[in-house]
């Protein structure tokens, strides 16, 4: 198994090397994208910084992964382990920080830009909701103001007819008073009824802004030109919300309730005699408590109308493609996480390389250094190894003893014998 894993392991590094290569530009060009919406300058200006950035990326990432893939795999210490992994991870956040979220703003720039867009939309018809709501507040007074005309005018109907309150029917100082009072109401009543018309052509005059928006964010084209359109259309609509909360008639009705109660004088009794004009005049004062009375809770409704959260006014923010993409990360979680698998999908790689090469080593033991070696280094091994053998034999045999020298033998004296082979001189 370990022969056939190393195979494999030397078949798959031009593949590697190729993987990463590919990964490296695939993140330079996405990243070229989203840092192109950043930058501001002339288009010359702006296209050499972008591939300068992205070009810088690509070769980082290409040689962060080609490091950690031919170191990683090899070392066997956990200590030096921890290191690299300490590294990878250092790394890796670099890479998130550098390129992958402009990735995502290259895969999901637009689609973040529209959804900024109708998020706006959202919020810009809530606001015109409300200041609608806050401008109609007021006609909710209008059953309670109806009533109380109406119970005026019928008092002075019956006091004319019948003399219900004075015990003395006719068109008097109590009738002419009760009438009055009906007639305020009524009046107030009308202006209040009135102040609905100007409402609904601001608000039908709002909601043609939003209708108009809202096709500006689903019409195809590029989004930075209907974002501009977007814009004039929000800063429109905007000043009609502001008349639309100044159009409330809240403080009017307000101001008329409390006029009612204070501005009340009280009409001198008409009376032909003592006995009627001390009843008109018993009378009247029970009107006037009933028109105070009145007059403070119609105050206090209105209050507590003018009372409510005015509407803060929205300011549309522009934004770019990588901000946006930011802002509404969660919205895009697909298009941030196939960014940043194209950074961090090599820790993959090398994850599964340390997995086979510890395999390996398991299998072919502590000296895996010895199944790499080829024939001729085999060879040359033996060589050196009966080299060194030799001269081990020739430093552990002892040197041989000297021979000992021979005798001298002693000189011949010379004698008269004459050898035969000789001439006699």
């Amino acid at each position: 198994m370990a022969r056939d894993l190393r195979k494999a392991q030397v078949g798959l590094e031009t593949m590697t090397g190729a993987v990463l290569a590919i990964l490296a530009l695939a993140s330079g060009v996405y990243t070229y994208l989203g840092v192109r919406e950043l930058l501001n300058g002339s288009p010359t200006v702006v296209f050499l910084g972008a591939v300068i950035y992205s070009i810088a990326v690509s070769v980082g990432i290409f040689g962060f992964w080609s490091y950690l893939m031919r170191f990683m795999p090899h070392v066997k210490t956990g200590h030096g382990r921890r290191y690299l992994y300490l590294a990878m991870v250092l790394g890796s956040a670099m890479i998130v920080a550098m390129s992958s979220w402009l990735n995502a703003a290259a895969l999901a720039g637009g689609a973040a830009l529209e959804q900024h867009l109708a998020n706006t939309t959202e919020e810009y018809q809530r606001k015109l909701e409300q200041a609608h709501d806050n401008a109609l507040a007021a006609q909710s007074l209008l059953p309670d103001i109806a009533l109380a005309s109406q119970r005026f005018s019928r008092l002075a109907q019956e006091e004319a007819a019948t003399g219900a309150l004075t015990g003395t029917s006719g068109s008097g100082t109590v009738v002419q008073l009760l009438s009055q009072m009906s007639n305020q109401l009524t009046g107030l009543q009308s202006e209040i009824i009135e102040s609905r018309v100007p409402t609904k052509e601001l608000f039908t005059e709002g909601g043609e802004r939003l209708a108009a928006m809202r096709k500006l964010v689903s019409q195809a084209g590029p989004v930075d030109a209907r974002a501009n359109a977007f814009a004039e259309e929000a800063v429109a609509l905007s000043g009609t919300i502001a008349s639309l909360q100044q159009s409330s008639i809240a403080p009017a009705v307000k101001r008329a309730a409390e006029d009612l109660g204070r501005s009340f004088i009280a009409p001198e009794a008409d009376g032909g005699t003592a006995d009627l004009a001390s009843r008109q005049n018993a009378v009247v004062d029970r009107v006037e408590q009933a028109v105070k009375s009145q007059s403070t809770v119609l105050a206090a409704a209105a209050e507590q109308i003018l009372s409510r959260p005015a509407v803060e006014p929205v300011r549309f923010t522009p934004l770019s493609s990588p901000e946006a993409v930011l802002r509404y990360a969660g919205d895009f979680m697909p298009s941030w996480a196939g960014a940043i698998s194209i950074d961090l999908l090599p820790a993959v790689m090398i994850f599964i390389l340390c997995i086979v090469q510890a395999a390996i080593r398991q299998e072919e033991g502590l000296e895996t250094d010895a199944n790499d070696v080829t024939a001729h280094e085999m060879m040359r091994a033996v060589r050196l190894y009966k080299q060194m053998n030799a001269i081990e034999k020739d430093e552990t045999v002892p040197p041989p003893e000297p021979e000992p020298e021979p005798e001298p033998q002693p000189r011949a004296e010379p004698s008269n014998v004459t050898p035969l082979s000789g001439k006699t001189p």
